[in-house]
């Protein structure tokens, strides 16, 4: 099974983030234009949070807060679940679904070095399943 460091070194480097005190508003722009559906919350280089999506329509739309008075340390996830490069697709999938959510920070040590979804994890298997399909097929048709 695949790693996290073999995921990561499949997607692009970038991490998308953002300070806590910056307005719920910006976050959800940035999102937006980057087209993807959390942010990290980075304070001084350390990682104090996450901003989902989901934080945003059950903190601030259900709750007809201010988006843009509203600052992103307010309505972020704080408890954060992270894995580190060395753990497998397999255990990331596993914690996702326990966990109920759709992001992982990937942390080496206090560094963070990238972030993997769901969708990253889901194609993974997908790729896996398919290149074990095209082996199980070569070795019945003796190729």
């Amino acid at each position: 099974m695949q790693t996290v460091r073999q995921l990561l070194g499949n997607k692009s480097p970038e991490v998308h983030a953002i300070a806590p005190d910056a307005p719920v508003i910006e976050a959800v722009r940035l999102m937006a234009q980057k087209s993807i559906g959390a942010l990290l919350v980075m304070a001084g280089g350390r990682l104090v949070g996450i901003l989902s999506e989901r934080d945003y329509a059950r903190k601030i739309v259900l709750k007809d807060r201010s988006s843009a008075t509203t600052p992103v340390r307010e309505i972020m996830t704080a408890e954060l679940v992270t894995v580190t490069p060395a753990v497998s697709v397999e255990e990331c999938l596993e914690l996702v679904t326990d966990r109920r959510i759709r992001h992982l920070p990937v942390l080496d040590g206090d560094t963070v070095v990238g972030v993997i979804s769901i969708g990253d994890l889901v194609k993974s298997v997908i790729e896996q399943q398919r290149q074990e399909l095209g082996h199980l097929q070569q070795y019945i048709t003796g190729g």
